[in-house]
């Protein structure tokens, strides 16, 4: 538990210091206005996925790729693009995701307490009634499991780890590179975006080294859910075991905090004021969104990508399809 606190708490400071956790920073980049936030996504994503290669290969770790998220509805993917659409459309209403909305309540935005109690409202609902509605859906579908040659890059295609790795690198620096070049970034958190991305990185590094697993954050919605259900149903037998993630986004909210203590964060600008309702609603779907796609935009948008994960490249694809959706519409 200890490790898993400390972990979160190298990963809330990384976040701080970096500035997308603002919803400014978020909002703007789904109007692509701003490329603050991708930037650093991207170097995030590459710098992890160099990091978690090489620990795997070195024997410090010893993680699967991310399964298929399957509903039984029109696909074995079908999870992944509806849990990821909802989870984009909150991103927008709320300007946060689930792994900044941590760190908006350790530095003290105050959008994000509205945020975390719509997530925790939401992991309520899924621990209440929507995780068993959906595993009954996918029990009366007759979809055959994917092969696990299936489940990352390299296999699909048929081709070496090596090659796949170098792909998706060539990739994202030829992204990052290119954002830097056109000027995107309008924005500036305590550091630079490209140099919180490598901090980002850091933190998987930590956390692959002291726990051997990696860095996720909306399994937290399922435990807070699951423990609070619990209670409604007033205790007794079925107490949740469960509280790892738990740990990690208290350590994330510890970390932040502790950050902008030290060295006070940057307030970006112009600020946006939401709605009270409209931040609850976002952060509802960020955690449904999250536990219906099985990850979030840390589990499936760092984790899991460093990982070659299909999965996780189709929800990043569609958390992004949904945010930007969305904010075309508003």
């Amino acid at each position: 538990m200890l490790e898993s606190l400390i972990s979160g708490a190298a990963f809330g400071a990384a976040l701080a210091a970096t500035g997308m956790y603002q919803p400014t920073v978020i909002i703007s980049q789904m109007r692509l206005d701003n490329w603050h936030m991708v930037q650093t996504f991207l170097t995030g994503s590459a710098a992890s996925t160099l990091v978690v290669t090489l620990c795997q290969k070195l024997g410090y770790l010893h993680a699967s790729p991310r399964g298929y998220s399957s509903l039984g509805l029109f696909g074995p993917l079908d999870g992944n693009i509806i849990g990821g659409c909802l989870l984009g459309i909150g991103m927008t209403l709320a300007g946060s995701c689930p792994g900044t909305v941590f760190v908006q309540v350790g530095t003290g935005v105050r959008s994000g307490i509205y945020t975390l109690g719509g997530s925790i409202l939401g992991g309520i609902v899924w621990s209440g009634f929507l995780r068993s509605a959906l595993a009954s859906l996918k029990s009366k579908s007759r979809q055959a499991p994917p092969k696990p040659e299936d489940l990352t890059i390299h296999g699909a295609l048929g081709t070496s780890q090596t090659v796949a790795f170098i792909g998706v690198e060539v990739m994202f620096a030829g992204a990052v590179a290119t954002i830097s070049t056109l000027r995107l970034v309008k924005t500036q958190g305590l550091i630079g975006p490209v140099l919180g991305g490598f901090l980002v990185a850091g933190a998987q590094l930590f956390s692959a080294l002291i726990r051997k697993t990696l860095l996720g954050t909306s399994a937290s919605f399922e435990e807070f859910g699951d423990y609070i259900s619990w209670l409604l149903r007033g205790g007794g037998d079925g107490k949740p075991r469960s509280y790892n993630s738990i740990a990690v986004v208290t350590g994330m909210m510890i970390g932040a905090l502790g950050l902008s203590l030290v060295s006070p964060l940057p307030q970006i600008f112009p600020s946006v004021d939401i709605g009270t309702t409209r931040l609850v609603l976002g952060g509802v779907l960020l955690a449904l969104g999250s536990r219906i796609g099985g990850g979030c935009t840390s589990g499936h948008g760092i984790t899991g990508i460093s990982l070659l994960s299909i999965s996780s490249f189709v929800s990043v694809a569609a958390m992004f399809a949904g945010a930007l959706g969305t904010a075309a519409l508003i």
